[in-house]
C-alpha cells in the first residue's frame, strides 16, 4: 500500500469517489422526498429535524475559525456564518429554513424548541460539531466538500417540491434556490482550501476519513427521520 502524497487530480478523485458511494441522496427517505412518495405528516418531520442540522451550521464553522491561524483562510471562512445567520441587510439560512417550515405549517416556535427532534438526529449534529472543535483545522473543513455534491441534490429538491408537493408555499423554497449558487460557490472554496492545506499523506487521508464522517452524519439523520416517521 503507497503511503506518499496522491497528485491533486488522484485527490481529488478520491474525495469525489466518496460521495458517489456514501452521499445522503441515495438513502431511501431521500428518495421517498424527491419521488413525492411523503406524507405531510412524514416532510414536516424531516424540515423539523433538519432544522436543528442548519441552526448549528454556524457552530460548526466558528469552531473551525476558532482552530484556524491562517488570516486569508478565516477571511473567506466567516462569510458562511454571515449566510446563515444573517446580518441586518441580508435575510439568512436559518430565517429562509423557519421560513420553509412556516410554509409546511410548522410554527417557528414548534421549530425552534425542538419539540419534533429525534434523538438520532441531536447525535448526529452534535458529533459533527464535536468533530469541527476537536479535529486539525484543514481537516474539518474537508468534512464539509459533502457540498461538492450539494448543487444537483438543491436542483433535484427544489424540483421535486415544485412537482409533488404543491400545497406548500412557494415562497417556503427560497432557501434551496439560494443554496444551488451557495453550494457551489462553498464547494469550490472548501476543495481549493482542501488541496492546498491537505498536502502531506496523513492530511490527505484525514480528508478522506472526515468526508466519510460527513456522509454518515447525515446518513444517519435520515435513518433517525425514516425510523420516526416510516408509518406515516
Amino acid at each position: 500500500m503507497t503511503t506518499g502524497i496522491w497528485d491533486r487530480e488522484t485527490f481529488v478523485e478520491k474525495l469525489r469517489a466518496i460521495g458517489a458511494r456514501a452521499y445522503h441522496d441515495k438513502h431511501p427517505f431521500h428518495v421517498a422526498i424527491n419521488e413525492g412518495h411523503l406524507s405531510p405528516e412524514a416532510l414536516r418531520g424531516w424540515v423539523a429535524n433538519r432544522f436543528y442540522y442548519q441552526r448549528n451550521i454556524p457552530l460548526k464553522d466558528a469552531a473551525i475559525l476558532s482552530n484556524c491561524p491562517v488570516r486569508e483562510v478565516r477571511r473567506v471562512w466567516i462569510r458562511r456564518i454571515l449566510d446563515h445567520d444573517g446580518d441586518a441587510n441580508n435575510e439568512g439560512g436559518i430565517e429562509a429554513w423557519l421560513r420553509l417550515g412556516e410554509a409546511c405549517g410548522l410554527s417557528w416556535g414548534e421549530l425552534m424548541d425542538e419539540r419534533h427532534l429525534q434523538p438520532g438526529v441531536r447525535f448526529a449534529v452534535n458529533a459533527y460539531v464535536n468533530f469541527a472543535r476537536t479535529q486539525p483545522w484543514p481537516i474539518a473543513i474537508a468534512s464539509s466538500l459533502t457540498e461538492l455534491f450539494a448543487p444537483d441534490l438543491m436542483s433535484a429538491r427544489l424540483a421535486a417540491f415544485e412537482k409533488f408537493y404543491s400545497w406548500i408555499d412557494s415562497r417556503g423554497l427560497d432557501y434551496f434556490r439560494r443554496r444551488i449558487t451557495q453550494a457551489r460557490r462553498d464547494s469550490d472554496e472548501a476543495l481549493t482550501i482542501t488541496l492546498e492545506y491537505c498536502d502531506a499523506p496523513e492530511l490527505q487521508r484525514g480528508a478522506l476519513r472526515a468526508l466519510e464522517f460527513k456522509c454518515d452524519v447525515l446518513w444517519s439523520m435520515l435513518d433517525a427521520v425514516h425510523h420516526a416517521y416510516r408509518n406515516c
